[in-house]
């Protein structure tokens, strides 16, 4: 049996939380999580999620130990979510772990899906696998935010990203936009595309732009689910964003004209005040079909309408040291009156990027 009495737990949990970082953005609609397997200090074998109907964090760590040439008989195994113990897309992982005799496994948060809830720890704990539960159980809920999120709210964590001059505009009164920021700033805004599972846009930014909204970057090869707002359908076929590697989900009212739209699916929702796609509507949708790490571009407009709506999470603000008197502002729609109704957010993370300033905000909302 497995004697982790000298297991720096917290130390091997924060290994599984960096290598779950690999998975984002790439395993919807599952959970991004990362496991270890160790032996008496030693790192035996390590894995992250792989894309949805290959293997779970836990196989992966478990066939690296062999690939290594170590038996994973008597190992701990540490992993930031409550292994699944119900048949879906692959193997239970409580079955792995059993039939590889693991002797102990140490949990960062419960799995809070409906055929879980528990239900893996007590089938491991049913044959005598040592559980343990609730290491760096904080972090592991922050690096799963939008798969917890889904589950337990019906909505996706939702990331805005701005790139911006100085006075806070992302275009001229024109419209001129190419570049504001730099591309190293550019690059930055690539590699967030690359961590969520969708990228959201209004038809204006779609009809004055014609993003392919995907990442590119030589050393990534995923893209995000492009997402519409186009409340009278009136994207053309030709677009860009219709031409890539995912399908589109395209977003109007239910009085839009009927069409079909080439590697697109449409759904329509009631509007919203401002009688476009009601935006909660569009975020439950999209957390019901498995997108549960939502970053939305722009324009300034439809980020009003999710940050209205107490919608956003997170800020991803890139500032660029140039003014553009008259221009386009990144939070659009109707100007407040008190300052007791402005948008405020707490500071996580400042950094520079090149020559831009890269902040990181947590937004709160009055009833936080």
């Amino acid at each position: 049996m497995s004697n982790d009495a000298g297991l720096d737990r917290v130390r091997w949990m924060r290994r599984a939380l960096e290598l779950s970082q690999r998975a984002l953005g790439n395993t919807a609609p599952n959970p991004p999580v990362g496991a270890v397997l160790v032996r008496d200090g030693q790192l035996l074998g390590e894995g992250w999620t792989q894309p949805a109907g290959s293997d779970h964090a836990e196989v992966m760590a478990i066939a690296a130990a062999r690939a290594a040439g170590h038996d994973p008989k008597g190992a701990t195994m540490v992993v930031t979510l409550e292994p699944c113990c119900h048949q879906g897309r692959t193997a239970p992982c409580t079955t792995a772990i059993l039939d590889a005799g693991i002797a102990r496994v140490v949990v960062g948060i419960v799995d809070p899906f409906p055929p879980m809830r528990g239900k893996g720890l007590e089938a491991l704990r049913g044959k005598g696998v040592d559980v343990v539960l609730g290491v760096e159980a904080e972090a592991c809920s922050r690096s799963m935010r939008g798969f917890l999120k889904s589950v337990n709210e019906g909505v996706p964590e939702i990331t805005a990203k701005v790139a911006s001059s100085l006075d806070g505009r992302i275009a001229t009164a024109a419209g001129e936009s190419k570049w504001i920021t730099s591309e190293d700033a550019r690059d930055q805004g690539h590699r967030l595309r690359a961590a969520n599972d969708a990228i959201l846009v209004g038809i204006g930014t779609v009809l004055a732009d014609d993003p392919a909204l995907t990442c590119r970057l030589p050393d990534v090869d995923r893209s995000p689910v492009p997402v519409i707002l186009d409340s009278q359908l009136r994207i053309p076929d030709t677009a860009k964003v219709l031409q890539g590697p995912r399908r589109a989900q395209i977003f109007c009212v239910p009085s839009a004209p009927r069409r079909e739209i080439p590697n697109a699916d449409v759904w329509r929702v009631m509007p919203g005040p401002d009688r476009r796609p009601d935006v909660v509507a569009v975020a439950r949708q999209l957390a019901r079909i498995g997108l549960h790490r939502v970053l939305v571009e722009g324009g300034g407009t439809v980020l009003r309408s999710f940050v209205d709506a107490k919608l956003v999470d997170t800020l991803e603000v890139f500032v660029a040291p140039m003014a553009v008197p008259g221009g386009i502002p990144w939070l659009g729609g109707a100007a407040i009156e008190h300052l007791a109704d402005a948008v405020r957010a707490e500071l996580r993370e400042v950094g520079r990027v090149g020559p831009d300033a890269h902040l990181t905000l947590d937004l709160r909302y009055g009833d936080d």
